[in-house]
């Protein structure tokens, strides 16, 4: 059945997600207009979509018959009309707010357009007791199986990549686990050694990527000593991807709620790798930080099924592995308006690298 969408407000959330809706490929919402308590600038986006007055909220709702009013106002101190979203609540329409939906359709949170005490109230982010057991128990399991049963690929992967090129079999990267601690995370070497890198990002480093390398890259097969990892502790099968310890101090600083990511172990794969791929720029890890988000907060062995299944599908066809998948919608900025910025700075965080020494390991990202 199609939700046909009234929005209250006609500010930048509101414009951001009609963007969102109306980038989905299916035809599930339509949105029928934005109702505020003034008419837009004629040269805003949403002027053509304005419907009326916060004050006329009842006669358009009679009028447009919508099934679904979303709450897009931004300062709603003596701006809601509540008695009219009460008439409508009675009568059969849900009304709910836009961050939410936007959350519910993307697979991602809004970081900027977030508040402390929205995380606080959350009733998400459930990351201890019974759900992380579960995910520990499941990831040593797994993890113990598919170790053994891939003994023969991993000897025979070891050998190929030997043989491609000078340089150890494997690469051992520092990175930020749980609560910022660094490990050092096994992978199958990619890379021509260097000890001169320009940076961790991969595009700055494609002129090394070797002719095996290129193919475990796109196939994700240098992922598979991680499996060790898991079984060590460090990491469970599902979760955010560790970033290098070289980074991780950057992104604390410039992406809001990054401290967030460290209260889970980091996954071997993830809902944000499934969903956008590699990045490549603080822009593009922001972006990926929306996925992570979501992850943290709607954990479960039903997401974590669907991330692995996800995973099995990238693997077995090596489509799009080392490429952004779901980009903003029509390449607009990625940024949210600046009234609801939240600085990375005014957040309080979980410890974040109580220790820097790291396991010896070949220069450079692989």
């Amino acid at each position: 059945m199609q939700s046909r969408l009234l929005i209250l407000g006609a500010g930048p959330i509101a414009e951001r997600l009609i963007e969102e809706i109306e980038s989905l490929e299916s035809a599930h919402y339509t949105v029928l207009g934005v109702v505020d308590s003034q008419k837009p600038d004629d040269r805003a986006a949403l002027a053509d979509r304005w419907l009326g007055t916060c004050e006329e909220l009842g006669e358009i709702v009679a009028r447009v018959r919508p099934t679904r009013i979303v709450v897009a106002i931004e300062n709603r101190r003596d701006r809601l009309p509540l008695q009219s979203l009460l008439e409508s609540r009675v009568s059969g329409i849900d009304v709910e707010d836009a961050i939410e939906l936007y959350e519910r359709i993307t697979g991602k949170m809004a970081i900027e357009a977030l508040r402390p005490s929205t995380l606080i109230l959350s009733k998400g982010f459930r990351n201890h007791g019974a759900a992380e057991v579960t995910a520990r128990l499941v990831s040593i399991t797994v993890a113990i199986i598919g170790l053994i049963a891939m003994i023969p690929l991993l000897a025979l992967i070891a050998l190929l990549v030997k043989l491609d090129s000078r340089g150890p079999v494997l690469f051992v990267q520092p990175r930020a686990g749980r609560h910022g601690h660094p490990f050092g995370l096994l992978k199958f070497r990619t890379m021509h050694p260097t000890d001169h890198a320009r940076s961790e990002w991969v595009m700055d480093n494609m002129h090394r990527i070797t002719r095996v390398g290129r193919y475990l890259r796109r196939f994700r097969l240098d992922e598979l000593p991680q499996l060790v990892n898991v079984v060590r502790g460090e990491m469970n099968l599902i979760g955010p991807r560790p970033h290098p310890v070289s980074n991780h101090t950057t992104f604390m600083e410039h992406i809001a709620y990054y401290g967030l990511r460290s209260t889970v172990r980091p996954g071997v794969t993830g809902w944000a790798q499934v969903r956008y791929g590699y990045a490549n720029n603080l822009e593009e890890e922001t972006e990926k930080m929306r996925y992570d988000l979501y992850y943290i907060k709607n954990r479960s062995l039903w997401l974590d099924f669907r991330i692995t299944l996800a995973t099995v599908g990238i693997v077995l066809f090596g489509q799009n592995a080392a490429q952004v998948r779901n980009p903003a919608p029509m390449g607009r900025d990625l940024s949210w308006p600046p009234a609801q910025h939240v600085r990375a700075k005014e957040i309080v965080y979980v410890p974040v690298l109580a220790d820097r020494a790291t396991p010896r390991q070949t220069a450079g990202p692989q």
